[in-house]
């Protein structure tokens, strides 16, 4: 709704604290959820000169001014939360601001269960919202997807605590909007890494996907081209001896070792692939645990 922009921006601007700079954080140097990157696009477009953002910019009337005029252009707009009910428009806010809007439209749609799921608030997106008998339901549906792809984030050992905090207290707040209420206090989660970015390509996948393990293990691969040059030479004399007997055996044996292991990772990688092909298409759930209070 229109007016919840101003009452939301409080909750954000908890959630996302001040000014920080962690080396795991995606989004690199911020300031109260705005990234460098984003505020650069911003400046730029308005004709400005670029500046660097920095903790003393906090709190002036200037910057709070960018501030409120990125989050509403950049997300709030771009989930068209002004159409959106109470409670679904914070959730999906907050989404927005730690994943980006691409991303949280998917949830929504996911939790809608539309069949065209692309990343974008239509016509048929805000018919289906607007039309869903338990908008409290749709919140806790977001929520489960929402944290499903943040726990296969590359980054979750650094930030899952904080991420869990977020989204648990976001649901409980939001939940509560769509049913009138006011809900728990904000919490403070940039305490614990809730402010990194949750960006879907951070989802860990496998370091080389199964096609080019077979590929390199089986086909082509350097020990393996190794190990077969070398039982070519060895067959013409293979049973002259037994010291070469037991060296061309060795060589097979680690030759089927290999292939072997190679199929093995294969298969987890196809698997760790498909898992997180799940995730970032919000298909995967997770249990959100009750939201908390600062």
């Amino acid at each position: 709704m229109k007016r919840d922009f101003q009452k939301s921006m409080p909750l954000i601007l908890r959630y996302e604290g001040g000014y920080s700079n962690h080396p795991r954080d995606p989004g690199g140097v911020t300031l109260e959820g705005i990234i460098q990157r984003v505020y650069d696009g911003y400046r730029d477009r308005k004709g400005l000169k670029r500046r660097p953002l920095t903790a003393a910019m906090r709190g002036t009337a200037e910057w709070k001014t960018e501030r409120d005029d990125i989050y509403r252009t950049q997300y709030w707009n771009a989930i068209r939360a002004d159409e959106l009910p109470p409670g679904v428009d914070l959730f999906l806010f907050d989404s927005a601001v730690n994943s980006g809007p691409f991303q949280a439209a998917k949830w929504l749609q996911r939790a809608l269960r539309m069949n065209d799921v692309d990343g974008h608030i239509g016509e048929a997106t805000l018919a289906a919202v607007l039309n869903h008998p338990d908008h409290d339901a749709l919140i806790a549906d977001m929520a489960a997807r929402r944290l499903g792809m943040l726990q296969h984030l590359s980054t979750w050992d650094a930030f899952g605590k904080g991420w869990t905090a977020r989204v648990a207290n976001a649901k409980s707040i939001a939940q509560a909007w769509a049913t009138g209420s006011v809900g728990p206090q904000p919490a403070k989660v940039h305490e614990d890494g809730g402010q990194a970015k949750a960006y879907a390509s951070d989802v860990a996948q496998p370091a080389m996907d199964a096609g080019t393990a077979v590929k390199a293990g089986i086909g082509g691969g350097v020990v393996t081209g190794a190990i077969d040059s070398a039982k070519d030479a060895l067959a013409p004399v293979a049973g002259s001896s037994d010291w070469v007997t037991q060296i061309f055996t060795i060589l097979t044996v680690i030759g089927v070792a290999i292939s072997i292991g190679t199929i093995l990772y294969s298969l987890w990688a196809n698997h760790k692939t498909s898992k997180a092909r799940h995730a970032i298409d919000g298909d995967v759930l997770a249990n959100v645990p009750e939201g908390k209070p600062a």
